[in-house]
């Protein structure tokens, strides 16, 4: 189709817009220097159990994580997002291969990872603990190609061409663990182990060192460690991967005074939830999942630091992107507005921020990020992941049901990439002591009260972090209660 089509009929396309850090004038073909006065979806379609969705290399194609399977999306026209293919009730050998939210895909390759929590032996019945792989070569018609069985539960996953790195979390160990994925056999290649690094880690409640998510650029693994922060890892030689460096908030001194584990593991500082670099591999981006616990500041969402990585053994910190406030800041609150997962991509950052929306912010001077568009709906969404599909044209986002005493829709939409404001945004009320700075994005690091959303509902319980409150395995299958009506269970 003709890309530029779509912006016509949606009225999307509009003027001109100067943006800061002199975006426009450095980069005039960039579709951000349009301006919509009126920020909208491009399109949207249903799915239910949706979580994190990823873009097919050509950009028409979409993937997106289902709880039980996995659901492929044509999005070559990005105001009729329209489903291929549903893949439910994964199984291997007749064993389920269940609370699936994350998946990866490179080429033709397509690989489900799970389950996303730990399993306790009561509960994992028959159950497949690993990962499978599909040819997505015709996305209509998935066709499962081999799975391999790693005996933990893999919450997140990471594909290049045939290497596939995923994270290998059980209470005595947090580990890389790369697998080949070329052959006829799937076989396990070599794996890093923060604990083999620096063993004081191992006297910290293991939810508080957890490996959650992993990307590789140029031969550079990040992983962020949830507290003990995220660590540069060279896997150039994918059977013996080497330390390069690391950045954090906290230190294992200050970890070890904390005697409440929920307080440690929920709550800023640390929280290195998810991390990734830009196209040029010069900034990172760390996301901090963190909510407000009533402990010790800072006592609030997390945000994204922004670093200088052009030389990786010595990463600077340049900026951060503060959170979008609310009245209730808990986890249990149920309105949710810390840093989920995102994507940097030509300079600009593409953001959700569960229930607070999703976000673009031009970080061509990661000293002075700049939010440029911003569009939530927190009654009916609470946005997973942003990923670009069409550079400098659109982006996608997937909305989860998973969040604690809310209810919200599963599905998956599409952006216009340009600047621009949300023409009847919700209604925001915030408390009276938070003064009138509502500056969001801030250098050095520097703490400002941010974007002033507010909303708050009733309480539930707690779960794993990274987990979005997803309930437990019951009888050897997922519990799927949790998207009638979000019961969390005590891990």
């Amino acid at each position: 189709m003709e890309r530029r089509a779509f912006l016509e009929r949606s009225g999307a396309a509009g003027l001109a817009l100067s943006l800061p850090g002199g975006l426009a004038a450095s980069r005039p073909s960039a579709a951000v220097a349009r301006q919509s006065a009126g920020y909208e979806p491009l399109g949207r379609v249903p799915i239910d159990n949706a979580a994190e969705a990823v873009v097919g290399d050509h950009g028409e194609i979409a993937y997106v994580a289902a709880t039980t399977g996995f659901v492929t999306v044509d999005v070559s026209d990005p105001t009729e997002p329209t489903v291929l293919a549903e893949e439910r009730d994964v199984e291997i050998d007749g064993s389920p291969l269940t609370n699936l939210l994350d998946l990866a895909v490179d080429g033709d390759r397509l690989v489900v990872a799970g389950p996303a929590e730990s399993v306790s032996p009561i509960n994992s019945g028959d159950q497949y603990l690993g990962v499978r792989c599909y040819d997505v070569s015709d996305p209509a018609a998935p066709v499962p190609t081999g799975a391999y069985e790693t005996g933990y539960h893999v919450h997140n996953c990471y594909l290049e061409d045939e290497l596939l790195f995923v994270p290998a979390n059980t209470v005595d160990r947090n580990s890389l663990v790369i697998l080949d994925v070329g052959g006829d056999e799937i076989t396990q290649l070599g794996y890093w182990s923060l604990l083999d690094h620096e063993p004081g880690w191992g006297d910290i409640f293991w939810l508080a060192r957890y490996l959650h998510d992993i990307s590789v650029h140029d031969d550079i693994a990040y992983l962020p460690f949830w507290n003990a922060g995220t660590y540069l890892v060279d896997v150039s030689d994918p059977t013996d991967p080497s330390y390069v460096s690391h950045v954090r908030t906290t230190s294992l001194a200050d970890q070890r005074r904390i005697d409440d584990p929920p307080e440690a593991v929920y709550g800023l500082p640390g929280n290195d939830h998810y991390a990734m670099v830009d196209d040029a591999g010069d900034l990172l981006a760390v996301g901090r999942e963190a909510w407000a616990t009533g402990g010790a500041d800072p006592d609030r969402p997390g945000g994204i630091d922004l670093y200088d990585v052009s030389d990786p053994a010595r990463p600077t910190h340049r900026g951060s992107i503060d959170p979008t406030r609310t009245t209730d800041e808990s986890r249990r609150g149920g309105m949710w507005t810390t840093s989920h997962n995102f994507e940097l991509r030509d300079g600009h950052l593409y953001s959700s921020w569960y229930r607070a929306g999703v976000k673009i912010h031009d970080v061509s001077d990661p000293t002075a990020p700049e939010r440029v568009a911003w569009w939530r709906d927190p009654e009916r969404t609470g946005f997973w992941t942003a990923r670009v599909v069409d550079p400098g044209e659109t982006f996608l986002a997937s909305s989860t049901e998973a969040i604690s005493n809310a209810s919200l829709d599963g599905a998956l939409y599409t952006f216009p990439i340009e600047a621009g404001e949300q023409a009847d945004p919700p209604s925001i009320q915030a408390p009276e002591d938070w003064g009138d700075n509502d500056t969001e994005a801030t250098g050095n690091g520097t703490d400002v009260d941010a974007d002033r959303d507010s909303d708050g509902t009733g309480d539930a319980g707690d779960s794993i972090p990274g987990f979005t409150g997803i309930a437990g395995l019951v009888g050897g299958g997922v519990a799927l209660e949790w998207l009638r009506r979000r019961e969390n269970v005590q891990d």
